[in-house]
């Protein structure tokens, strides 16, 4: 199959094909004919790339375990686990966001008065001649 045939067999554009195989993760046929031509396992390894993105595996990630052998549970467990442990950091990060932000539109709903709390924490000032408070002080 053609590129194009394989990245739309396999749900991504061609530039990402291209980018894959610069980074290594999938290798770059030699020409036959003019065109290069892909293989069903090809087809395959974009596959699992992709699945292991979903995952929320980096693609550095992704290239170690293309790499490991298919019984190599320890180190298929480790970078598991490692992925878990960021995703876990990065859950706590949205919670806060999450909570900075709700308290930010219950300000606002609280009261039409005065500045919007919501861009008043953000520092942003009013358009000129909006007639809108001009002190913008405080930060999430």
């Amino acid at each position: 199959m053609k590129i194009g045939d394989l990245a739309r067999s396999g749900g991504v554009s061609v530039e990402t094909i291209r980018f894959y195989q610069r980074r290594g993760l999938l290798s770059e046929p030699p020409r036959g004919s003019g065109a290069r031509r892909y293989t069903l396992g090809d087809l395959e390894r974009l596959r699992s790339i992709r699945a292991a993105q979903t995952a929320g595996f980096t693609l550095e990630e992704i290239a170690t375990l293309l790499d490991l052998d298919h019984d190599d549970r320890a180190a298929a467990r480790a970078l598991a686990e490692a992925r878990i442990a960021a995703i876990d950091e990065k859950i706590a990060t949205l919670k806060t966001m999450r909570a900075a932000l709700k308290n930010l539109a219950a300000d606002c709903a609280k009261s039409g008065d005065g500045p919007c709390p919501i861009l008043d924490a953000f520092s942003i000032p009013p358009k000129p001649n909006s007639g809108g408070n001009q002190t913008r002080s405080r930060s999430v």
